[in-house]
C-alpha cells in the first residue's frame, strides 16, 4: 500500500493537470455574452488514467515487454555504457536529432560514422559545415547537420565545453532544440523524470485513451504531454519512453497494427472498442457481458454527451479499428516545381571528365549543399528563353561564353521533398578546351570520385544516375551504328565482285586475251 501512495498522488496530480491544462483562460463575462461564445469544457476522465493502480501496472508491463523485445541500436548501447556524462548527452543528441523524421534503418550507419569521425562536442565544433554537409549527404533534412554544429561551436565557446544538464538548459541553449527532443535527451542521458511526445507516442496514447480530436491541436497536445508526464516511470524514464517510441514503431503501428502482441492491451479502449463491435456483429454477445461493459465508460458516452474537447468529431469507422485513431487534419498537397538542370563537362587536366557544382545559399532548402547549376522554371516563360538565361548565369561562372547550341536533352528526374513535388529538366552541357576556370567562389570543378564524396542531395545522385543510364545508351546506340555501316560497305564489296565475275561469265566460251585476262584479273581484286 505504501508502495501505491506515491502512484496514486502522481495520479491525482495529473488527472488535475490535465483538467487544468483544458481549462479556457479567464476572460471577461460581459464580452463572452455579448458575442455568444460558449466556455470551453474539461476533457472526461475517460481520457485519462484516474487510477494509479493502472498507471502502476501499465509502466511494469511496457518495461518487461521493452526488457525483452527491444533493439539494440548503436545510441541506446552508447547511453548505457558511456561513463561521461557530458559525452552520453552529446550522443543521445545527435541520435534525437538524426532520428527526426529519418527511420532507424537509414540513421544506424550515419550515426556510427558520425560518432567515430566526432566521437565529442568538441570535435564536432572544429570540423567544418562542409565537412558536416559531406556527412549529412543524403540523410535529407539537411538544416538539421548545421544545427548539430551550430549547437556544438556554441557549447565550446559560450558553455566551456559543457552540454547543458536539464531538460530545460537543452531546450533554451541548443539551437534546433525543441520540447520532444529536449525531454528525450533529458530523460534517456540524464536521467530526469519527464516524459516525451514524439509521432509514435502519440499515436500510441490517442489509442490508449481514444483521443480522437485533432491531435495537432494545442488542447490535445498538451493533454498528451501531461498524460506522459503522469505515465512516465520515475526509476526508469529513460526506459519508459524509449519503450512508448519503440512500441508506436513496432506494434501500434500508423498501418496494420499487430494488437494482439501489444503488452499494454487491456489499457486501451480503441481495442476494447474493436472487441465489442466484433462481438456485436457476430451477435455473441451474452448479457452477463453486456451487463459488465455497461459498467465502463464507452467512447460514445463520452462523444455523445458533446462536451469533451479530446473526443472525435468523425464517427468510429469499423473498417479502420483502432487505426480510427489519432486523427489528423489533410494535409496539403506538395508545391509542384520544375527546375532547368545542366550537367556541365568539362576534361580535366588527368583527362578524366570534370563536373561543374555550385553551392546553394547557406539558408533555405538544401542549405549549403553542391548542385549542378539550374533555375526555377517560371509559369508562361518558355522553356527556350530560360535555357539562354541558364547558359547567361554559366558563362559568367566561367568568365567565357557558353551558348544554348552546346545544350543536349537528357531526360528528367522526379525527386519528392517534403513539401515539393520537384521534377529536374536535366540538359547536358560538354565544353570544348579553352578557359574553363570558375570564376566565384561558390563554384567548382569536381571528378566523378570527388562528386560521389561531396555534400551534394539526393537528387543531385538521382541526376547522375539518369546522366550515364542516357550515356551509355547512346554509346551502345553510336557502336551499333558503326557496325551497320561497316556491314554496307562490305555488302557493296561483295556485290561488286559479284558483278565482276558475272560479267566474266557473260563473255560465254569466248577466249580472253592475255591482257583482258590480267585486267579482269586487277578490277576483280
Amino acid at each position: 500500500m505504501n508502495k501505491l501512495r506515491p502512484a496514486m498522488q502522481n495520479g491525482k496530480r495529473a488527472t488535475r493537470e490535465i483538467m487544468e491544462a483544458a481549462k479556457p483562460k479567464r476572460q471577461r463575462t460581459k464580452t463572452a455574452k455579448q458575442e455568444g461564445t460558449t466556455k470551453a469544457v474539461s476533457p472526461s476522465t475517460f481520457h485519462t488514467f484516474p487510477d494509479p493502480a493502472d498507471v502502476a501496472q501499465l509502466r511494469c508491463q511496457l518495461l518487461n515487454w521493452y526488457d525483452k523485445e527491444k533493439r539494440e541500436l548503436p545510441w541506446r548501447t552508447l547511453a548505457i555504457t558511456e561513463p561521461d556524462l557530458n559525452i552520453r548527452t552529446y550522443a543521445v543528441w545527435v541520435s534525437e536529432i538524426m532520428l527526426q523524421q529519418t527511420q532507424v534503418a537509414t540513421v544506424k550507419d550515419y550515426y556510427n560514422k558520425w560518432m567515430k569521425r566526432w566521437p565529442t562536442v568538441q570535435d564536432l565544433a572544429s570540423a567544418t559545415l562542409e565537412e558536416v554537409n559531406q556527412m549529412w549527404a543524403g540523410l535529407g533534412y539537411y538544416s538539421r547537420g548545421k544545427r548539430l554544429h551550430e549547437g556544438a561551436q556554441k557549447v565550446v565557446t559560450e558553455l566551456k565545453g559543457q552540454m547543458p544538464q536539464t531538460v530545460d538548459g537543452l531546450l533554451k541553449q541548443l539551437p534546433g532544440v525543441g520540447r520532444y527532443t529536449a525531454a528525450a535527451i533529458g530523460s534517456i542521458a540524464l536521467g530526469q523524470v519527464t516524459g516525451a511526445v514524439d509521432g509514435n507516442v502519440i499515436r500510441v496514447l490517442c489509442r490508449l485513451r481514444a483521443i480522437g480530436a485533432d491531435s495537432t491541436s494545442p488542447a490535445v497536445t498538451e493533454a498528451l504531454w501531461s498524460l506522459i508526464n503522469m505515465l512516465v516511470d520515475p526509476e526508469r524514464p529513460g526506459d519508459f519512453n524509449q519503450a512508448m517510441m519503440e512500441l508506436g514503431a513496432r506494434v501500434c503501428t500508423p498501418k496494420g497494427p499487430v494488437c494482439n502482441q501489444c503488452p499494454v492491451k487491456s489499457h486501451c479502449h480503441s481495442y476494447h472498442k474493436v472487441h465489442v463491435k466484433q462481438e456485436q456483429k457476430s451477435k455473441k454477445l451474452l448479457r452477463k457481458l453486456e451487463g459488465e461493459m455497461s459498467a465502463l465508460p464507452d467512447i460514445e458516452d463520452c462523444v455523445n454527451s458533446g462536451k469533451c474537447p479530446l473526443c472525435p468529431s468523425e464517427p468510429w469507422d469499423d473498417e479502420l479499428g483502432v487505426q480510427n485513431f489519432p486523427r489528423k487534419p489533410a494535409k496539403k498537397p506538395p508545391r509542384v516545381e520544375r527546375t532547368l538542370t545542366f550537367v556541365v563537362i568539362r576534361v580535366g587536366d588527368e583527362g578524366e571528365d570534370e563536373y561543374l557544382l555550385t553551392q546553394r545559399p547557406n539558408k533555405g532548402l538544401l542549405a549549403g549543399l553542391w548542385e549542378f547549376p539550374c533555375l526555377l522554371l517560371e509559369e508562361g516563360s518558355s522553356e527556350t528563353k530560360q535555357r539562354r538565361a541558364l547558359c547567361t548565369v554559366i558563362s559568367r561562372i566561367l568568365g567565357a561564353p557558353v551558348t544554348e547550341s552546346l545544350c543536349q536533352y537528357v531526360g528528367e528526374v522526379v525527386h519528392i521533398f517534403s513539401h515539393i513535388h520537384q521534377t529536374y529538366v536535366v540538359h547536358s552541357v560538354r565544353l570544348k578546351n579553352g578557359d574553363t576556370q570558375t570564376q566565384t567562389k561558390n563554384a567548382q570543378w569536381l571528378s566523378r570520385s570527388a562528386l560521389q564524396e561531396a555534400a551534394v542531395s539526393t537528387g543531385v545522385k538521382k541526376i547522375v544516375k539518369l546522366y550515364d543510364s542516357v550515356a551509355s545508351q547512346n554509346e551502345q546506340a553510336s557502336r551499333g551504328g558503326k557496325r551497320k555501316k561497316l556491314g554496307v560497305n562490305n555488302d557493296k564489296k561483295t556485290q561488286s565482285s559479284k558483278k565482276t565475275k558475272l560479267s566474266a561469265m557473260k563473255s560465254g566460251g569466248k577466249q580472253l586475251s592475255l591482257s583482258s585476262f590480267f585486267k579482269a584479273v586487277k578490277e576483280e581484286s
